[in-house]
């Protein structure tokens, strides 16, 4: 077993009710800390599991017990350059350099705020590139993949097997890489 590390935002609930933990805690989130900011629920989890996709599966069934609405998976898939950099341990000049194909080629482009000064990436794209070049550990690139898919599929009733499915079927295609 590992323990993953990631949060599940969510809304639906009021911070004021009396139960308002005790409703976490008693749905399976035990493993969790629960709190509010901004207007919505932040559960983050140290969950154990065998895989990254059982922790965020159980995780987000475990959060609609509660009675909550789960909205999306966290760390954020959206990053900008300074991002990425704080995740992987570089410099944002380090950074920078990839996304100009000064270091190596074929960096992912960004996906949103295309035109402004901080565009944003997909930090699965990210990771996988850095896997292929070896600067992510596969665990990492299959841990981002794992919350893309999960937050593309958050509204599915059925997410844990069609998360499994995906993952099982990435992990292959970065076994090939």
């Amino acid at each position: 077993m590992q323990t993953f590390e990631f949060a599940v935002i969510a809304s639906g609930l009021d911070p004021e009710d009396y139960d308002f933990d005790s409703c976490f805690y008693d749905a399976g989130c035990d493993d969790a800390t629960v709190s509010v900011r901004g207007g919505r629920i932040i559960v983050d989890f140290a969950r154990e599991a065998s895989s990254i996709d059982e922790a965020i599966a159980s995780a987000i069934e475990c959060v609609r017990r509660a009675g909550a609405t789960v909205d999306r998976v966290e760390p954020d898939y959206l990053v900008n350059l300074t991002d990425i950099a704080d995740r992987i341990g570089v410099t944002r000049a380090t950074v920078s350099n990839y996304a100009r194909g000064e270091r190596r080629e074929g960096f992912p482009p960004p996906v949103a705020r295309v035109t402004t000064n901080t565009p944003l990436y997909d930090w699965s794209d990210v990771a996988v590139w850095l896997y292929r070049h070896n600067q992510l550990p596969k665990e990492a690139a299959i841990e981002a993949l794992a919350v893309k898919t999960a937050n593309d599929l958050v509204r599915d009733p059925h997410i844990a097997a069609v998360l499994r499915e995906r993952l099982r079927a990435a992990e292959a295609e970065l076994e090939d890489a």
